[in-house]
C-alpha cells in the first residue's frame, strides 16, 4: 500500500504492507540485474575523472544531485515514501502538489537513512555482483547506480509504514519500550527470523527466474547462470536490507509517542 493510493489511513494494514514490500522486492532485483549488464566502470566514482566545471566530485554523484533536483522539481520528492540522497541541492516543485493520504506520525520526516544505503551499496554490496573492468559507460553505469539507490531507499524507509502498522496492531506491545527509549526492546519486538529466512529465500529465488539466461534451444550448459547470484540477492537483504528497515523502525517507534 502506496501513500498515494486511493485509501484511507484506517485502510493501512500488515498485509497490505506487505504486499507493497514483496512487489518492492521486484524492482530490486530487476534494478541489480540491469546494472550487472556493465563492469565496475570505477572512472563513475573517481572525483579525479570527470572534472565538470562548477561542480567538485565524481560523475556519479554529479548525475544523481542533478537527477534528485529535476525529480524535486516535478514533486518526487512531495511524496513521503521518497528520500532524496542530496536533500540540500533540491529545488521546490514547480507541479500542483498531490494530498497524500496522512499515515505517518509526523516526526517520521526527519528519519533519512540514505547515508547508510550509500555507503553500504558502494562500499559493500557492488563489488559483489558487477564485474570488473571498464567499458566506458560511465553516464550509463551512474544512471543505473541510481534506480538501485533509490529502489533500496524506498524499501528501506518503508519500515516507517511497517512500524505504523505494527504500532496500531497492538500499541500496548509497543509503548512501554517507547516511554523508556529501550531500542534493544523494540529491536526484540521487531525481529521475527522465521519471516527474515522465508524473505531472503523468496528474494534469491526471485533472482533466478528474473535472471536465468533464456534459450530457444535444448542445451542445458547455460542452465544455473544468473545474471545476479541468487546468494547475493539473499545476502543484501539478510546483511543490509532488514537490518536497516529494522533501523528505521525503531526510529520512528522512538517518537511515536512524541
Amino acid at each position: 500500500m502506496a501513500l498515494c493510493d486511493s485509501h484511507s489511513a484506517n485502510a493501512l494494514t500488515l498485509e497490505s504492507v506487505r504486499d507493497s514490500l514483496v512487489r518492492q522486492e521486484d524492482t530490486i532485483v530487476y534494478a541489480l540485474i540491469e546494472r550487472a549488464r556493465f563492469p565496475i566502470n570505477s572512472p563513475a566514482y573517481d572525483h579525479s575523472y570527470a572534472k565538470i566545471p562548477g561542480f567538485s566530485g565524481s560523475l556519479l554523484q554529479f548525475l544523481v544531485r542533478e537527477t534528485e533536483a529535476l525529480q524535486a522539481k516535478a514533486g518526487r520528492f512531495t511524496n513521503p515514501e521518497e528520500h532524496p540522497f542530496f536533500p540540500d541541492d533540491l529545488l521546490p516543485s514547480l507541479v500542483p502538489p498531490y494530498n497524500y493520504t496522512q499515515v505517518l506520525h509526523p516526526p517520521a520526516v526527519f528519519i533519512n537513512m540514505n547515508k547508510s544505503i550509500w555507503e553500504m551499496y558502494f562500499e559493500k554490496l557492488l563489488a559483489l555482483f558487477a564485474a570488473p573492468g571498464d567499458d566506458g559507460n560511465y553516464a550509463s553505469t551512474a544512471a543505473s547506480d541510481l534506480v538501485c539507490l533509490q529502489a533500496l531507499s524506498r524499501r528501506i524507509h518503508y519500515g516507517k509504514l511497517v512500524a505504523e502498522v505494527k504500532f496500531r496492531e497492538s500499541p500496548q506491545d509497543y509503548e512501554p519500550a517507547i516511554r523508556a527509549q529501550d531500542r534493544d526492546a523494540l529491536m526484540k519486538l521487531l525481529t521475527f527470523e522465521s519471516v527474515e529466512e522465508k524473505v531472503k529465500k523468496r528474494v534469491a529465488k526471485k533472482a533466478m527466474v528474473f535472471g536465468e539466461d533464456v534459450t530457444l534451444d535444448n542445451k542445458e550448459e547455460k542452465r544455473g547462470k544468473y545474471k545476479v547470484d541468487p546468494s547475493i540477492v539473499s545476502r543484501l537483504y539478510g546483511e543490509w536490507v532488514m537490518p536497516l528497515t529494522k533501523l528505521v523502525e525503531v526510529e520512528y517507534l522512538l517518537h511515536r509517542l512524541d
